[in-house]
């Protein structure tokens, strides 16, 4: 059986499309190697530093909001600890727990609100930052907007939950107490 002329063409031309093209000759390290040396020629450290610090700004306000609630529960065990010192009572010792498990629930309540406030502050931030740099800024400003007051409405839902989780734990210590 005969062999069209045109299937002889076609490999012809792939032989000589794979002998003449330089894709098969270099390696993929080479061509990292060509990418990184065209590309170190346009970097800027100074720039590159500057674009990188608000990430390193946002990592410094959780660390100093993670050091501050640190030092707030550890001055709160260290109260708690104090009082159970002097206890002589049985009575007096439930009542410095009740009066150490309020005041961790507290603490927590206030942790987490800083926390949210934080989160969605850097939230905001971030939604500046994007509107900044976007192409069309102000094409993006409505959606920034909405990004925003939705965000805005979440940490609203978020504190409401809180007092009311707050509350609701209040009123059962009173009932507990009264029982």
């Amino acid at each position: 059986m005969r062999q069209p002329t045109y299937f002889y063409l076609i490999i012809a031309a792939l032989q000589h499309f794979y002998l003449d093209s330089n894709m098969f000759t270099h390696t993929s390290f080479e061509s990292i190697a060509k990418t990184i040396k065209e590309s170190s020629e346009k970097f800027n450290p100074a720039a590159s530093q500057e674009a990188f610090k608000p990430v390193m700004d946002q990592l410094k306000a959780w660390g100093e909001l993670s050091q501050k609630q640190a030092q707030v529960a550890q001055a709160a065990m260290a109260e708690t600890v104090e009082s159970f010192k002097s206890i002589k009572e049985p009575q007096a010792a439930f009542a410095a727990m009740k009066a150490s498990a309020e005041n961790g629930i507290a603490l927590a309540t206030q942790n987490l609100k800083e926390v949210t406030a934080l989160g969605f502050a850097q939230f905001h931030t971030g939604v500046d930052a994007l509107q900044k740099a976007h192409p069309a800024p102000e094409a993006f400003a409505t959606v920034g907007k909405g990004l925003k007051d939705a965000a805005s409405a979440m940490e609203n839902v978020l504190e409401l939950a809180m007092k009311n989780g707050a509350t609701a734990v209040k009123a059962d210590s009173k009932k507990a107490r009264a029982s």
